[in-house]
């Protein structure tokens, strides 16, 4: 994996270093949310949060491999008793970590027009930005611990919203998307990115989220991939041509969308290229079935929850890897940085 700074507007410090005889840590990351139809503008009455009262049905899973999930919540879910009641049961018996998540246009003060450029994060003004972050945490922080872990919605990370991490305290940034680009919706481009961690600021670790091309076009995919995708191949079907011949397919490590195999292919291919680091996420309402386009049935849900037991089973016992939190993690990593100065 490349080592030197990514591209882009982010600043940059430094990149983690991942020693080639590491065991490949594995982290989980719950993006823990309202239900809304995800085919419809947003709006702000859209607050139920009635799938966490199933959220157990993923946390048994990680119980049985000693994973502890992050949690990153969002105001739906730290405000009502149907989304922090479940988690606090949780993290009372340290069976996970809590860490934010912002939805900008549910969470107040709500002073901003609520559209699809103003549901990425950074494009709101910076005092803007900050208010609705204090809030997010002050709201957190009166049943949980005040939160480190941040993970921004829509992965809307900008330049403003890091400077204002640091300056609250934040120690772990979970936004970056590495090769996704969300620019002609107003959002952020991570294509120049890859999987490896590094720090924003002094204080603040980026762990970016796990994705990848895999395939047989190997080194030449992620070139071939972006081409594909360019708006002129539409009509094509590159990517999904590309993809049925297993020349290339962007995997996002996640069972929402994705299969075990496609899954274990992606962890696969990112270690061999000395990749140590590796986030499996999902949103919470696909808990239960009708919320998210992934999990429509108790046949979906089923699926869903096999590919979980499935990956955790293969990158625990056959990878032989380490169960880890974020915050583990940087603290870790900082550890190893102060030693060697």
């Amino acid at each position: 994996m490349s080592t030197s700074a990514p591209q882009g507007d982010l600043p940059f410090t430094r990149a983690v270093e991942q020693p080639a005889d590491w065991q490949p840590r594995l982290f989980v990351v719950v993006d823990t949310e309202e239900e809304f139809d995800w085919s419809a503008p947003f709006s702000r009455v859209n607050t139920s949060v009635s799938a966490m009262r199933h959220i157990g049905r993923a946390q048994t899973i990680f119980d049985r491999f000693g994973l502890k999930p992050t949690y990153v919540i969002d105001y739906p879910v730290a405000t009502q008793p149907d989304g922090f009641e479940p988690l606090g049961e949780i993290w009372s018996r340290q069976g996970c970590q809590i860490g934010s998540h912002l939805h900008p246009w549910v969470t107040p003060p709500y002073t901003e027009e609520v559209n699809s450029r103003n549901s990425f994060t950074f494009n709101l003004e910076p005092a803007l930005q900050r208010a609705k972050l204090e809030s997010l945490g002050e709201a957190i922080a009166a049943r949980f611990p005040p939160p480190r872990i941040f993970k921004a919605g829509r992965y809307g990370l900008g330049v403003e919203t890091v400077q204002i991490l640091h300056a609250l305290g934040y120690e772990v940034d979970l936004s970056v998307s590495p090769t996704l680009d969300f620019s002609t919706s107003d959002g952020p481009s991570f294509v120049d990115f890859d999987a490896v961690p590094f720090f924003v600021t002094r204080q603040l670790l980026e762990l970016p989220c796990t994705i990848g091309h895999v395939g047989w076009l190997g080194p030449w995919g992620s070139r071939v991939h972006r081409l594909a995708s360019h708006p002129s191949a539409e009509a094509l079907r590159a990517v999904g041509v590309l993809s049925k011949l297993g020349a290339v397919n962007r995997v996002l490590l996640t069972p929402e969308g994705n299969s075990f195999q496609e899954m274990r292919g992606l962890v696969r291919s990112l270690f061999a290229h000395g990749c140590r680091t590796f986030t499996m996420s999902f949103h919470s309402p696909s808990v239960d079935p009708g919320h998210t386009p992934y999990v429509r049935s108790s046949a979906d849900l089923q699926s869903f929850l096999r590919c979980i037991e499935q990956f955790c089973e293969f990158f625990m016992q056959e990878m032989q890897g380490v169960a880890m939190s974020p915050y583990e993690y940087r603290q870790q990593v900082s550890s190893m940085a102060e030693s060697e100065s």
